[in-house]
């Protein structure tokens, strides 16, 4: 399929398609891209790949031609109807839904798929924290090449003190390791972003560290008030006797109940134990 501007463009008018920005619908128009996408997923026929998004399926056919097997999710209904004229029929190693990521972040990969698999995909920025928190649960993909908008990327990566520090940093570096990316300027685009966007590459850790759900809540919890100091914001969290252990933890590592969510590093992190009693 063409990667230009032009026969972009034509492709969406002759769909009678508007890009919708509430769908985060900026179709990829640059080759070079889509190629480092898979340069960096190290894709190879046999491979199962979750896409999200797949959109005029531009990186879908890239990723079918490097005989990787597809599980791709589409909300937009014009485009569920345009990919499944044109591709599936000539692709069954293509396996088309369409709906909400929200409510399918694997894309309705088959479980015996689990064991190793894939993502390769262009996210939508407004459900980009919210879905890799669904993937974080787990069944983990042992790589991810996400093309997301720099702010959102630097939320994930970004280290213990900075202002950018949240709970989706701790989840996701908890279980995997960033490896070097790649910028990607707007005019990649149709229609041109506002803003710069990345490619971010991320491989499973040997031992990733899986939060348990109640704990992840807490985390989140004590990061809606991050201006506060954790030791009061572990205690009404948490049982008595797992909150003073924790901050007895964090004042050996040079931290103490004072300490803000923000300053608390990741392995740290790790190490809180939350019981059934959380408030």
């Amino acid at each position: 399929m063409a990667l230009t501007p032009t026969t972009t463009r034509a492709l969406l008018e002759q769909l009678g398609h508007q890009p919708k920005r509430y769908l985060g619908q900026n179709f990829l128009v640059d080759g070079n891209i889509v190629r480092k996408s898979l340069e960096l997923a190290g894709v190879k026929p046999g491979d199962a790949v979750v896409e999200v998004g797949p959109g005029l399926g531009t990186l879908t056919s890239a990723l079918l031609e490097a005989g990787a097997e597809v599980w791709a999710i589409e909300r937009d209904s014009t485009l569920h109807a345009h990919l499944t004229r044109t591709l599936v029929p000539a692709q069954p190693r293509l396996h088309l839904l369409e709906g909400d990521a929200m409510d399918h972040p694997l894309a309705g990969l088959p479980a015996e798929r689990f064991a190793a698999f894939k993502i390769v995909a262009n996210l939508p920025y407004a459900i980009s924290t919210p879905w890799m928190d669904a993937v974080l649960g787990g069944p983990l993909p042992g790589e991810m090449v996400l093309m997301l908008q720099h702010e959102a990327a630097q939320r994930y990566v970004t280290p213990a003190g900075s202002k950018l520090f949240g709970a989706i940093s701790i989840f996701l570096q908890s279980a995997y390791e960033i490896l070097p990316g790649h910028s990607v300027a707007a005019g990649c685009f149709h229609p041109k972003p506002d803003v710069e966007s990345v490619l971010l590459h991320l491989a499973r850790r040997p031992e990733p560290f899986v939060f348990p759900a109640v704990t992840k809540a807490v985390i989140r919890g004590c990061f809606q008030q991050r201006r506060k100091q954790i030791g009061s914001l572990v205690r009404h969290r948490v049982a008595a006797d797992e909150a003073a252990r924790w901050i007895e933890e964090l004042s050996r590592a040079g931290l103490g109940p004072q300490a803000r969510p923000e300053q608390i590093p990741v392995p740290l992190w790790q190490r809180l134990v939350v019981g059934d009693r959380v408030a």
